[in-house]
């Protein structure tokens, strides 16, 4: 079969590597599929340029892997309409955690014939078989597909228990030296950066999180590091990006991974999402020597009853602790914070203010957004049940129209107050960010002029 990948554009001068299109490009190419990849991103293409290849490039199938996010949402229903513009145009197959929840909406908004629901790789393989071999697509699980006038959904397909069974993504397939330009916080000028992935799932049941695969799977750090080595010496990578949502799953998971990398004595830096459950002095301090720079944790909230009502299995105490473990360990944390969850008041905004204001160390440029709940999260049912959000349909048709604005208000406060507190929050914490990027750029004049500094290379705009 011919298969097209297709990598659509988010408007971004840089971006990431689509890790997804990429395992499901190795899985398909191992079957022996001929695989190609349209990189929309790369090119800044328009979408009718996607018709015209189509036009031009006979495909059996055509793929697109989205998740969930009001931008995303809107440029799949236009890369849709031109996909289905074409003269030979391919069956349409759709992926990713934003079709998952709903296959038979997304079937009917981009008119894709079928959708993979959840972990994609398996069903890929499978998929492909039976439509080379022509046997039943109900046979196939893991899908949802268009069957005459009707959507019918087969049953979801067990997660695949041994990660490092699946082939390494198709990195050759792909423009890397377009996607290693993206930097990361603490990034050097000279660094090429890569994402990766160390684990699938999560222990934990954050009410917010529309990620709907159950428990929490790993990689072996020898084949993980493996892939760091030849990432390293086949494209020159110096740092890599563990995107996954947890490589902090438990304390020894996450020594075996610094241990191997200290084994391997790459000149490669790291870092990954992070749980304050399993910060210890000698952990930060065991990942700081081994190359990690970076450890981003997802905080939500400083008020102990909000983390408990969204189930975050956090303690305000516990969170100052580790944020200033790893502080002192040399890491930079990320600090990341929403707000209208429900409990949420000015007063819990303000304490999340302070702790920002108080823990940034400017490894990068922290605002606070609403809570989002997006379909397949337990608080996405909880809108629907307050009638916050209708259904499916108004949630991406008319309430999740920017991540920045409100989709559902969870508080007591109204829409207005609470735009007004985020506007206060925000104001606070880009004015601390900017005064000291300020305050650096000054003390860059004086100590350029006072000292001479000869190895002073130019102001540059931030």
């Amino acid at each position: 079969m011919r298969v097209l990948l297709v990598v659509y554009d988010n408007d971004s001068y840089t971006h990431l590597f689509p890790m997804g299109l990429g395992y499901i490009a190795a899985v398909l190419e191992n079957d022996g599929h001929d695989v190609e990849v349209y990189n929309q991103d790369f090119h800044h293409y328009p979408d009718s340029h996607l018709t015209q290849f189509l036009d031009d490039h006979e495909f059996d199938v055509v793929a697109v892997s989205v998740i969930a996010g009001y931008y995303q949402y809107r440029k799949l229903l236009s890369i849709s309409a031109a996909i289905n513009a074409s003269k030979q145009r391919p069956l349409y197959m759709l992926g990713g955690y934003g079709p998952t929840p709903a296959p038979d909406y997304f079937i009917e908004k981009t008119g894709a014939d079928i959708v993979v629901m959840g972990e994609g790789e398996n069903t890929a393989v499978a998929l492909m078989k039976a439509l080379e071999d022509k046997t039943p697509l109900a046979d196939v699980t893991g899908i949802a597909f268009k069957d005459g006038s009707k959507v019918t959904e087969n049953p979801r397909r067990p997660l695949i228990e041994d990660l490092d069974s699946i082939p390494w993504p198709a990195y050759h397939k792909f423009p890397i030296e377009y996607y290693r330009l993206e930097k990361e916080p603490r990034s050097a000028a000279t660094d090429f950066g890569m994402p990766m992935m160390s684990a699938r799932g999560c222990t934990f049941k954050c009410t917010f999180c529309y990620r709907m695969d159950t428990g929490y799977r790993a990689r072996d750090p020898i084949n993980l590091l493996d892939e760091v080595e030849f990432l390293h010496k086949e494209y020159g990578i110096t740092y890599v990006s563990f995107q996954d949502d947890l490589l902090m799953s438990s304390v020894s998971h996450t020594e075996n991974v610094c241990r191997e990398f200290k084994k391997r004595n790459l000149p490669v830096k790291w870092n990954c999402n992070g749980r304050l459950n399993y910060c210890s002095v000698e952990l930060v301090k065991m990942m700081k020597d081994s190359g990690c720079v970076f450890i981003n944790y997802g905080i939500e909230s400083m008020d102990d009853q909000v983390l408990k009502n969204m189930k975050k299995g956090l303690r305000t105490d516990m969170i100052v602790k580790g944020i200033e473990m790893t502080l002192e360990a040399g890491i930079s944390p990320g600090l990341n914070m929403m707000f209208g969850n429900i409990g949420d008041t000015r007063e819990t905004l303000k304490k999340a203010v302070d702790f920002l204001v108080k823990y940034d160390d400017f490894a990068q440029m922290r605002t606070i957004r609403p809570v989002t709940p997006y379909p397949g999260s337990p608080l996405y049912f909880d809108a629907i049940e307050k009638g916050l959000i209708k259904d499916i349909e108004d949630f991406y048709e008319n309430k999740h129209v920017n991540s920045d604005l409100l989709a559902a208000n969870f508080t007591e406060l109204s829409d207005d107050e609470v735009y007004e507190c985020l506007t206060e929050a925000n104001t606070t914490l880009l004015n601390n960010y900017h005064d000291m990027a300020k305050k650096h750029a000054l003390e860059q004049v004086t100590n350029l002029y006072k000292d001479r500094q000869v190895g002073f290379r130019g102001f540059r705009q931030l």
